[in-house]
């Protein structure tokens, strides 16, 4: 697989993808980095720890989120995408589920879009991103966490993704697939899709595990936010295990030396 112009090898090593929002109310991080010159000296920092992508986001999507009008989102990211590409060699990645911000992101020089609603919210989105040529992360998502069988409905609803992004003319080397952690699961799905990883990779595309500093974390540990980097950092050494191609994470370093160990072990 080709991201922007670095290639990653599906051969058992888990790169990362490093969160950068440029938000005033993310969970996690709202507010740090939604100066410029914040954001590229938060940019720096994790090239120098070991992140292989970066993931821009200008919308949070946390529980009770205010969604923003498509010219808000893009005022948001294109100056940040346009500063990062000027000033680093490194692939990005666009966290957005709506064309128009897609495509701004895209002409700013976003090397892929990462879809919270897996090409289902917004119908156009999938045609921007074949004629484009980019990658795409297509998540798994419901409105409600309402399953018959949980893992086996994640798979067809993935399944039905893939089936959008075919449709539309997306390459299978241009997909990555996340199973949704935090997003249209109780707390035991959540537990239960990390566990399953492994299932998922019958679908035949790199998966990607979002699980850092978010609630199944901190419900398991009863810690809040602030608290939740061990927690994450084995959720991140079971997706290796699992052989997922990527992990999305916020503390670069950390998880960077935990991925090197479950590796060195594995081999």
């Amino acid at each position: 697989m080709k991201i922007g112009n670095r290639d990653f090898l599906d051969t058992g090593k888990t790169y990362i993808m490093g969160i950068l929002n440029v938000t005033p109310d993310s969970f996690s991080d709202g507010g740090k980095w939604t100066d410029e010159t914040a954001a590229l000296c938060r940019v720096e920092q994790m090239i120098k720890e070991g992140m292989d992508v970066l993931d821009i986001g200008g919308e949070s999507t946390r529980p009770g989120y205010t969604m923003l009008s498509e010219e808000e989102e893009i005022a948001r990211v294109v100056p940040i995408i346009e500063s990062v590409k000027r000033r680093f060699n490194i692939p990005v990645s666009l966290d957005t589920y709506k064309a128009k911000v897609a495509r701004a992101g895209i002409d700013a020089g976003a090397d892929l879009i990462n879809d919270i609603w897996g090409l289902k919210y917004d119908d156009k989105i999938a045609g921007v991103i074949a004629k484009s040529g980019v990658c795409c992360c297509l998540m798994h998502n419901r409105k409600e966490a309402l399953y018959h069988d949980f893992m086996q409905d994640v798979a067809a609803d993935l399944a039905d993704t893939i089936y959008l992004a075919k449709k539309s003319g997306i390459a299978d080397d241009k997909i990555i697939l996340d199973p949704g952690v935090g997003f249209g699961k109780t707390y035991e799905h959540n537990l239960e899709v990390i566990d399953s990883l492994s299932e998922l990779k019958v679908l035949g595309y790199p998966l990607l595990l979002g699980a850092s500093r978010k609630s199944v974390v901190g419900l398991t540990l009863d810690l809040p936010v602030e608290q939740r980097l061990e927690g994450t950092l084995v959720t991140t050494v079971w997706a290796v295990q699992q052989g997922c191609m990527f992990v999305r994470v916020h503390d670069i370093k950390e998880n960077a030396r935990a991925i090197r160990m479950a590796q060195a072990l594995l081999r």
